[in-house]
């Protein structure tokens, strides 16, 4: 049975007004649904606002309404007005860039419909940032801290990188927890369940950043529903970057939420603290043959001119456009080719700052923030026949969708010299 403190009770009674009430009251749905015994603090979330396409199943222009009906269940309509006191709630992509439209061939009308719905949710307390990477931004859970989130990558990096706690909760959810301040204590919000249930061994060289992106698609697609993998593997070299495209990978291939990476994570000192005691339920090597076969399954293989190179998802940090900037200098990006790169506007403000954004402009490309080519969508993607990505998940994404693109995936470097000849061709393909 589900025990409530004064202070949730208070809440559920309507104490703290009919929003908060209505939230609370779906999150004790939800934990009783789970069979969670108790609630736990929510001190950090990331919710999904903007102007999606999704919401178009409300046929309404009231940000409230919409609001209303689809996050909170609700018919009657229930101004989304303050969100939990003692939680940071940042803003997830949005469809929209913060400040352009144009270059996406999307209307004044949607941008600025995008705007309203995100100054609606700035009032309730929700820091707009328009990132799937919110540690950019200083959101960063600590080991223990209880967060929720909508994106993907930020589940499987936060519960495993930092050590902090979370489940991956839907859009909804998300919201009820940013509201109350709560959610089921339950999943990997439970230490005793963090626990390892494979172990992988790598024996593949794996030291850049596609090679690692490519072994979290390597291992996800052997991992079976709800594995919790332990790598064990002779890495050096390691920084937050590779291990954020590693993470990011691993979890669209498998739908992973906790990973170990025994001497790395903090839960993994040993394979013993990883499997704290457990049976290991299977185990599989990975080797540079995997690695290779992966990336053979994400490329086409025509030679082909190209319409558009977009690099950047997960959003891109200062330093990594600086790479960018430092290899673009005295170059130009060929002129039929369209040159994006993502990342999140304080980022982008520090590229203006420090003239890497000059660089970029100069050789031909631009910086753009807050979303991505996926998350804008067709408008945007139905534009460029060829695409060329830095990103597994980006162009994963767009090959699995309706479109009949061709899609191309390298590492950044290549991703550039492609952008310059305005072809892809076999030299620019990753090789092992």
């Amino acid at each position: 049975m589900l025990k409530l403190t004064k202070y949730e009770r208070s809440v559920l009674n309507g104490d703290n007004g009919l929003l908060q009430k209505v939230a609370m009251k779906n999150i004790v749905r939800y934990a009783e649904v789970l069979g969670a015994e108790e609630l736990c603090e929510i001190t950090k979330a990331t919710v999904f606002c903007g102007c999606h396409e999704y919401l178009d199943v409300i046929n309404s222009d009231d940000f409230h309404e919409i609001f209303t009906k689809l996050n909170l269940c609700k018919d009657d309509i229930i101004n989304f007005n303050n969100t939990y006191s003692n939680c940071h709630v940042q803003s997830c992509v949005a469809p929209c860039d913060q400040y352009e439209y144009k270059p996406f061939n999307q209307s004044k009308e949607f941008f600025e419909k995008n705007s309203y719905f995100l100054e609606e949710a700035n009032k309730a307390g929700v820091i707009i940032s328009g990132t799937c990477a919110p540690y950019l931004t200083g959101w960063i859970p600590i080991n223990g801290e209880h967060f929720v989130t909508t994106e993907s990558g930020v589940t499987i990096i936060g519960n495993s990188l930092w050590g902090a706690y979370c489940n991956a909760d839907g859009i909804e959810a998300a919201f009820w927890s940013a509201i109350c301040g709560r959610t089921p204590k339950w999943g990997y919000h439970v230490k005793e369940n963090r626990y390892g249930t494979h172990l992988i061994n790598v024996k593949a060289t794996i030291d850049s950043v596609i090679e690692w992106e490519l072994l979290g698609k390597a291992i996800g697609n052997k991992l079976q529903t709800n594995s919790k993998p332990v790598v064990v593997g002779d890495f050096k070299n390691v920084d937050f970057v590779k291990l954020k495209h590693f993470f990011t990978a691993l979890s669209i291939a498998s739908n992973c939420r906790l990973c170990h990476i025994v001497g790395i994570t903090p839960e993994a000192r040993t394979v013993e603290d990883a499997f704290n005691g457990h049976e290991i339920k299977g185990n599989f090597t990975v080797t540079d043959i995997d690695i290779a076969n992966v990336y053979e399954k994400l490329c086409d293989k025509e030679e082909r001119k190209l319409d558009l190179v977009s690099l950047g998802c997960p959003h891109y940090d200062i330093n990594q456009i600086k790479n960018v900037a430092n290899y673009l200098k005295g170059k130009k990006i060929h002129k039929n080719v369209t040159f994006m790169l993502w990342t999140v506007y304080p980022i982008k403000c520090m590229a203006d700052l420090n003239k890497y954004t000059e660089i970029i402009e100069e050789a031909g490309g631009h910086i753009y923030t807050s979303s991505c080519p996926t998350t804008i969508g067709d408008k945007l993607l139905k534009k460029y026949k060829t695409q060329l990505y830095d990103s597994l998940k980006q162009s994963g994404s767009v090959r699995s969708s309706e479109l009949k693109n061709n899609i191309y995936y390298t590492d950044m470097y290549r991703c550039i010299d492609a952008a310059i000849s305005g072809r892809w061709e076999e030299k620019y393909r990753w090789k092992k």
